[in-house]
């Protein structure tokens, strides 16, 4: 039976290695050495294992033979894919919502879209997407249609296993999403056409994802520099 002690410490290293992959101070395929952590962070190797098992679990780190635990690498294909369909379901999602959204959820909404936009000079990426993912919600959970909510929860969740903050990897993306947010809530204001609400949050998904992919490519390619 784990100790209260060694529960404490095992979600302490948790959360220091979960903020430096969110913060990218470990990047995709950075080395977690275990002993390194441990003592970095003044506990055994124990509770370090432990966390890096949560964090496994969660999809940040995978395990290779011979080489121990690594930062998960960012399978593009599969981000590119859960976007666009995250952009589909959500989309069609918040304009169903739209007609049942009243003035206090538009202003709860507008509320955190504010606090998004306080925290754009000092940017912290795990807040500001924690923040971001209050907003969607706001707009796309009384969607009264649960078929197409349950896809939406499914593609956040599988968003979170492959990267937990998009905005830590593209900080200037954080200012353009903040805009983007303030034109979707002026068209539910205003009662827009579906279609028109649709297209702008599923635009808005989109542009995350290619200013995300465009920023793994370019430091891809700045790497393949160095290295040559």
């Amino acid at each position: 039976m784990t100790s209260v002690s060694s529960a404490s410490k095992s979600e302490q290293a948790y959360a220091w290695i979960r903020s430096r992959i969110s913060g990218h101070a470990f990047g995709p395929g950075y080395r977690l050495v275990l002993g390194s952590i441990a003592e970095e962070l003044g506990m055994s190797v124990v509770p370090v294992r432990e966390a890096i098992r949560r964090l496994e679990a969660e999809g940040l780190v995978t395990f290779e033979r011979n080489v121990g635990a690594r930062v998960t690498l960012v399978d593009e294909s599969e981000y590119a894919h859960t976007m666009q369909t995250l952009g589909l379901v959500e989309g069609a999602a918040t304009a169903l919502s739209a007609p049942l959204l009243d003035a206090a959820a538009l202003d709860a909404a507008a509320e955190v879209n504010e606090q998004m936009s306080r925290m754009l000079e000092h940017l912290d990426a795990h807040a500001f997407t924690e923040l971001n993912r209050q907003f969607h919600s706001v707009l796309f959970e009384p969607c009264p249609n649960p078929h197409l909510l349950d896809l939406v929860h499914r593609g956040w969740a599988r968003l979170s296993g492959i990267r937990d903050s998009t905005f830590a990897y593209v900080p200037g993306r954080a200012q353009h999403s903040v805009d983007e947010h303030t034109q979707i809530l002026e068209l539910i204001r205003s009662g827009a056409e579906p279609l028109e609400i649709e297209l702008a949050a599923r635009n808005h998904r989109w542009r995350t994802r290619d200013a995300f992919l465009d920023a793994l490519h370019n430091r891809s390619h700045q790497t393949l520099g160095e290295v040559s």
